[in-house]
């Protein structure tokens, strides 16, 4: 038997996530927002999506190692 005054309160809450998805989960916190859910990672899509490389590192490591 929990304590009650020492315990913080488990509740039903809901995790959105950037992408979109939503789930409800049980937890001490209220409504958390994410960026990044099993929904939307590329190790669990099965690199079914691709992070898009905005700093141009790909073009800088092949300049600088004078890959074509």
């Amino acid at each position: 038997m929990l304590k009650p005054e020492i315990h913080p309160k488990y509740q039903r809450t809901t995790i959105t996530c950037s992408c979109g998805a939503v789930y409800q989960v049980g937890s001490t916190r209220d409504n958390l927002r994410i960026e990044v859910c099993g929904k939307c990672h590329p190790v669990y899509t099965g690199g079914s999506q691709r992070l898009i490389d905005t700093g141009g590192r790909v073009e800088r490591f092949k300049r600088k190692y004078g890959m074509k």
